[in-house]
């Protein structure tokens, strides 16, 4: 049975173009060709990214948190109440109005303390300070390196400069080590990201999609680099820095997603295969994913504008957008649609903004 549904996920006909066959990509005469089994090694170099992760946040982000005097807010906890408790853990974290006054009939208390008691409780599921930045100064490190190793494996290839060269014997193109290397570092990290997902900072967007294109596209890492180091500099309140770097995050963002992404790549993957050969599976299968992937770039492109909109014609400070304050909207989305009315920015539009920017970011 398994072997059945295998040879009709991996049937010639879907993946390759023309008459063309697997066992024409078999390795020989010192040619080593993509496969599928390559793909495998991802899973020990995302045992190896996380021990070194560890090892990175200990020795590293830590002292670097102790020197810069980044330190956690100190937070009231919430009293022992088992009725709450149960409802906090097995119903709803954020409970409505109609909730909150059946639970003061329950527990005799009046409603501000009830709201209270919910409030410090979220207060003590949510990540500290030092916390996210060991967490944001990884992966600050982590873009910077693999930034500079894309240039370092790409400098020198045609395709870099003509991207007709990309399909140049497509699909008998050997795999150099340079390429599989990055791709097995880049597909091992976000692996890692799915496996420290019990313990990392909550995200709603699933890394599966980042995985999958990582398998057929190199992602640019020098945004995600510029974003992470704001965030870092922001934690450790270098406002000046840390506006800088997410001025030129916006800039890069909006250039490398919005222009060299859709008209250079889309165009090149999109165009290009059709001279060579007639649309296949494959040719579908990775040109919407591409798309889709567009789709979310115009909507973090959207979010990001509009912050900096508000920026500029309302003077407030761009450092929001990266304040650990902003934080406290995490836990606060049924808040920001006007189910409490203790909320100060519940129709701040720039606070829901940071409240889906954290959450997507």
């Amino acid at each position: 049975m398994l072997q059945t549904v295998g040879e009709w996920i991996w049937w010639d006909r879907l993946w390759l173009p023309g008459n063309l066959s697997w066992s024409a990509l078999e390795d020989k005469e010192g040619r080593v060709y993509a496969k599928v089994s390559h793909l495998y090694a991802s899973l020990p170099c995302a045992l190896c990214l996380l021990v070194v992760r560890y090892l990175f946040e200990r020795y590293f982000a830590t002292p670097l948190a102790n020197f810069w005097g980044i330190r956690d807010k100190i937070r009231l906890p919430a009293e022992q109440n088992p009725i709450l408790e149960k409802y906090f853990c097995s119903q709803t974290r954020v409970p409505s109005q109609a909730d909150v006054w059946s639970l003061c009939k329950k527990t005799g208390w009046p409603e501000r303390r009830v709201q209270v008691w919910f409030r410090r409780r979220r207060n003590q599921e949510r990540p500290g300070l030092r916390k996210r930045f060991s967490e944001a100064s990884w992966r600050c490190a982590f873009y910077l390196f693999a930034f500079f190793g894309g240039i370092l494996a790409l400098y020198d290839k045609p395709w870099v400069y003509n991207l007709r060269e990309v399909w140049a014997g497509f699909p008998k193109q050997s795999l150099l080590p340079s390429q599989y290397w990055y791709y097995m570092l880049e597909m091992g990290f976000y692996l890692s990201l799915v496996f420290s997902l019990t313990f990392d900072v909550k995200r709603k967007v699933s890394k599966t999609h980042s995985l999958c294109l990582e398998a057929f596209l190199m992602c640019q890492n020098i945004h995600r680099f510029k974003y992470r180091g704001a965030k870092v500099f922001n934690y450790a309140t270098w406002q000046q820095t840390s506006n800088g770097m997410f001025v030129v995050f916006a800039v890069v963002f909006m250039v490398t997603r919005l222009i060299v992404f859709p008209f250079w790549l889309i165009h090149c993957t999109w165009v290009y295969p059709l001279e060579l050969y007639p649309a296949f599976f494959g040719y579908y299968f990775f040109n919407v994913m591409l798309l889709v992937l567009q789709l979310l770039h115009l909507y973090w492109a959207a979010l990001i504008l509009r912050m900096v909109y508000k920026f500029i014609f309302t003077q407030v400070g761009l450092q929001m957008s990266l304040c650990p304050c902003m934080w406290d909207v995490w836990e606060c989305g049924s808040i920001l649609n006007g189910h409490s009315s203790d909320f100060p920015h519940k129709k701040n539009p720039l606070v829901c903004f940071f409240y889906r920017e954290h959450n997507l970011a």
